[in-house]
């Protein structure tokens, strides 16, 4: 009787899980796999698929300079982003984890850009750089900056600047991860510590941020993906200029796949992304083992 009582509730559970598998294979699955097997195709959309193996591959490694450039564009686009927004997010995390007056009105407006869209952002942010009547640089100027900088025209600041949209509006989501992690932190550990006469940066340094290390791993590896990921920013405020500075792999991707219409060659740089992804995943995955079992 209890084995069939089991049995039963195992199904009722599929039942539950039927719509979100249904979803997984059909939104997720399905077009992973066409994804790969159209990579070994030439294909426009157009005409009929041609088969050539690892041609997209080998093209990408051996002909492609673009694919370099927004390589390098978002590898220093991840490099400016990750480890600034999860040391702000840490910051503001550590300032509304006290008892101060408002607390909640303080956390509702640091995350209230992660709930804004990119499109609404990014429009924003574009006209708040604008060289000319943009807010930036009118306060520039009354601050005495006689020629700043001309932001999404220039070569050597338009990728600086979708940098810092990125790091204010993700560090409301690194500040909530980061304060569910700090709740979990025990209380009586810093007691002891003030007890012992063990200053605030001790305690931050011999506690908090031990403590906070599975968190602070979580929060490393989202913000790399999400990072080698990025999109709307470039496409909408720089169309991957000027020239190529700000062209990035994601964009880079749906430019030869809608653009050009190089469905398989698209399909065959999504999976170099991926490949990357999963690879820098597995290096931190196994620096942060190694750091535990230390």
């Amino acid at each position: 009787m209890s084995r069939k009582f089991l049995l039963n509730d195992t199904m009722v559970a599929y039942y539950f899980l039927l719509p979100a598998i249904i979803g997984f294979g059909i939104f997720t699955a399905v077009p992973l796999v066409t994804s790969l097997v159209i990579s070994f195709y030439e294909w426009n959309t157009l005409s009929s698929p041609k088969f050539i193996g690892f041609g997209n591959f080998i093209k990408i490694f051996t002909e492609d300079k673009i694919f370099w450039i927004a390589l390098e564009n978002t590898f220093w686009y991840a490099v400016g982003v990750v480890p600034l927004s999860i040391a702000l997010g840490l910051a503001a995390a550590l300032l509304l984890n006290q008892k101060i007056l408002g607390i909640a009105l303080w956390r509702t407006v640091y995350f209230l850009p992660v709930m804004t869209s990119t499109v609404a952002i990014s429009l924003v942010w574009k006209w708040l750089y604008n060289p000319d009547v943009g807010l930036i640089n009118v306060l520039l100027r009354e601050f005495g900056v006689q020629n700043p900088p001309t932001w999404l025209t220039s070569t050597t600041w338009a990728l600086p600047s979708i940098i810092i949209v990125t790091i204010w509006k993700t560090i409301g989501y690194n500040m909530v991860i980061f304060l569910a992690g700090l709740q979990n932190v025990p209380k009586e550990l810093y007691e002891a510590a003030e007890i012992d006469g063990s200053s605030k940066w001790n305690m931050f340094w011999k506690i908090t941020l031990p403590l906070l290390r599975p968190t602070t791993f979580f929060i490393t590896v989202i913000s790399i993906i999400h990072s080698f990921q990025v999109f709307g920013y470039a496409l909408i405020m720089t169309e991957g200029g000027p020239g190529a500075s700000t062209n990035t792999l994601v964009l880079y991707i749906y430019q030869q796949g809608f653009k050009y219409f190089n469905m398989g060659y698209a399909s065959a740089i999504a999976w170099v992304l991926f490949l990357i992804l999963l690879i820098v995943t597995m290096i931190q995955s196994y620096v942060n083992h190694r750091r535990e079992a230390a």
